[in-house]
Protein backbone atom coordinates (compact mmCIF):
# COMPACT_ATOMS: atom_id res chain seq x y z
CA UNK A 1 0.00 0.00 0.00
CA UNK A 2 2.91 2.30 0.66
CA UNK A 3 4.24 1.62 -2.84
CA UNK A 4 0.92 2.74 -4.30
CA UNK A 5 1.10 6.05 -2.43
CA UNK A 6 4.73 6.42 -3.49
CA UNK A 7 3.84 5.87 -7.16
CA UNK A 8 0.87 8.24 -7.03
CA UNK A 9 3.03 10.93 -5.41
CA UNK A 10 5.64 10.57 -8.14
CA UNK A 11 3.05 10.82 -10.94
CA UNK A 12 1.39 13.87 -9.35
CA UNK A 13 4.71 15.67 -8.84
CA UNK A 14 5.81 14.96 -12.42
CA UNK A 15 2.64 16.64 -13.70
CA UNK A 16 2.92 19.58 -11.29
CA UNK A 17 6.64 20.26 -11.80
CA UNK A 18 6.75 19.35 -15.51
CA UNK A 19 10.56 19.58 -15.67
CA UNK A 20 12.20 18.39 -18.89
CA UNK A 21 14.59 15.50 -19.07
CA UNK A 22 18.21 16.14 -20.11
CA UNK A 23 17.84 14.46 -23.53
CA UNK A 24 15.27 14.18 -26.26
CA UNK A 25 14.94 10.41 -25.76
CA UNK A 26 11.66 10.82 -23.88
CA UNK A 27 9.15 13.62 -23.85
CA UNK A 28 7.51 13.01 -20.46
CA UNK A 29 8.57 15.09 -17.43
CA UNK A 30 11.67 13.99 -15.54
CA UNK A 31 11.24 15.51 -12.06
CA UNK A 32 11.29 13.53 -9.82
CA UNK A 33 12.83 10.34 -11.16
CA UNK A 34 10.15 7.68 -10.65
CA UNK A 35 12.78 4.97 -10.89
CA UNK A 36 14.96 6.51 -8.16
CA UNK A 37 11.88 7.13 -6.03
CA UNK A 38 10.74 3.51 -6.33
CA UNK A 39 14.25 2.14 -5.88
CA UNK A 40 14.87 4.11 -2.69
CA UNK A 41 11.43 3.30 -1.32
CA UNK A 42 12.51 -0.34 -1.61
CA UNK A 43 16.03 0.33 -0.34
CA UNK A 44 14.83 1.97 2.89
CA UNK A 45 12.15 -0.69 3.36
CA UNK A 46 14.70 -3.50 2.82
CA UNK A 47 17.29 -1.96 5.15
CA UNK A 48 14.65 -1.49 7.85
CA UNK A 49 13.51 -5.11 7.40
CA UNK A 50 17.08 -6.40 7.65
CA UNK A 51 17.70 -4.39 10.82
CA UNK A 52 14.47 -5.67 12.41
CA UNK A 53 15.21 -9.26 11.41
CA UNK A 54 18.93 -9.42 12.26
CA UNK A 55 19.24 -6.63 14.81
CA UNK A 56 21.94 -4.01 14.51
CA UNK A 57 25.27 -5.79 14.20
CA UNK A 58 28.20 -5.95 11.79
CA UNK A 59 26.43 -8.37 9.44
CA UNK A 60 23.22 -6.34 9.20
CA UNK A 61 25.16 -3.12 8.66
CA UNK A 62 27.11 -4.81 5.85
CA UNK A 63 23.89 -6.09 4.26
CA UNK A 64 22.25 -2.67 4.67
CA UNK A 65 25.24 -0.90 3.13
CA UNK A 66 25.19 -3.35 0.21
CA UNK A 67 21.49 -2.69 -0.37
CA UNK A 68 22.12 1.07 -0.29
CA UNK A 69 25.05 0.81 -2.72
CA UNK A 70 22.98 -1.27 -5.15
CA UNK A 71 20.14 1.26 -4.97
CA UNK A 72 22.51 4.18 -5.49
CA UNK A 73 24.10 2.43 -8.48
CA UNK A 74 20.74 1.65 -10.09
CA UNK A 75 19.65 5.26 -9.58
CA UNK A 76 22.94 6.62 -10.92
CA UNK A 77 22.37 4.60 -14.12
CA UNK A 78 19.43 6.92 -14.87
CA UNK A 79 21.89 9.84 -14.92
CA UNK A 80 24.62 8.01 -16.84
CA UNK A 81 22.11 7.02 -19.54
CA UNK A 82 21.01 10.69 -19.75
CA UNK A 83 17.42 9.86 -18.81
CA UNK A 84 17.49 12.19 -15.77
CA UNK A 85 19.59 14.93 -14.25
CA UNK A 86 21.37 14.34 -10.97
CA UNK A 87 18.86 16.67 -9.26
CA UNK A 88 15.91 14.66 -10.61
CA UNK A 89 17.41 11.43 -9.29
CA UNK A 90 18.33 12.99 -5.94
CA UNK A 91 14.81 14.36 -5.45
CA UNK A 92 13.32 11.00 -6.44
CA UNK A 93 15.59 9.12 -4.03
CA UNK A 94 14.79 11.55 -1.21
CA UNK A 95 11.03 11.32 -1.79
CA UNK A 96 11.14 7.53 -2.04
CA UNK A 97 13.09 7.32 1.21
CA UNK A 98 10.68 9.71 2.94
CA UNK A 99 7.66 7.76 1.68
CA UNK A 100 9.15 4.51 2.92
CA UNK A 101 9.94 5.94 6.35
CA UNK A 102 6.43 7.44 6.55
CA UNK A 103 4.78 4.17 5.54
CA UNK A 104 6.83 2.19 8.07
CA UNK A 105 5.94 4.70 10.78
CA UNK A 106 2.22 4.58 9.89
CA UNK A 107 2.32 0.76 9.73
CA UNK A 108 3.90 0.42 13.17
CA UNK A 109 1.73 3.14 14.71
CA UNK A 110 -1.71 2.20 13.34
CA UNK A 111 -1.83 -0.97 11.26
CA UNK A 112 0.44 -3.54 12.92
CA UNK A 113 -1.69 -4.05 16.03
CA UNK A 114 -4.88 -4.45 13.96
CA UNK A 115 -3.04 -6.75 11.54
CA UNK A 116 -1.84 -9.01 14.36
CA UNK A 117 -5.14 -9.08 16.23
CA UNK A 118 -7.71 -9.41 13.42
CA UNK A 119 -7.92 -12.11 10.76
CA UNK A 120 -10.25 -9.83 8.80
CA UNK A 121 -7.68 -7.03 8.64
CA UNK A 122 -5.03 -9.55 7.58
CA UNK A 123 -7.27 -10.94 4.86
CA UNK A 124 -8.16 -7.47 3.54
CA UNK A 125 -4.55 -6.30 3.45
CA UNK A 126 -3.22 -9.50 1.91
CA UNK A 127 -6.00 -9.61 -0.68
CA UNK A 128 -5.41 -5.94 -1.51
CA UNK A 129 -1.67 -6.50 -1.89
CA UNK A 130 -2.17 -9.62 -4.03
CA UNK A 131 -4.66 -7.79 -6.25
CA UNK A 132 -2.25 -4.88 -6.68
CA UNK A 133 0.68 -7.10 -7.64
CA UNK A 134 -1.34 -9.30 -10.01
CA UNK A 135 -2.71 -6.16 -11.69
CA UNK A 136 0.80 -4.71 -11.95
CA UNK A 137 2.12 -7.97 -13.41
CA UNK A 138 -0.69 -8.14 -15.98
CA UNK A 139 -0.12 -4.49 -16.91
CA UNK A 140 3.61 -5.12 -17.38
CA UNK A 141 3.00 -8.23 -19.49
CA UNK A 142 0.40 -6.41 -21.62
CA UNK A 143 2.72 -3.42 -22.08
CA UNK A 144 5.62 -5.73 -22.95
CA UNK A 145 3.53 -7.62 -25.52
CA UNK A 146 2.35 -4.38 -27.14
CA UNK A 147 5.94 -3.16 -27.53
CA UNK A 148 7.18 -6.44 -28.99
Amino acid sequence: MGTIVNSLLSAALKKMLNQERPSALRSDPGMPSSHAQSIFYGVVFAIHSVMEWMGVNASSVLVGASIFICGAYLSWLRVSQQLHTLDQVFVGATLGSACSISWLWIWHLFVLQAFNSSITVRAILLLGAATYYVTLLLYAIRHWLLIN
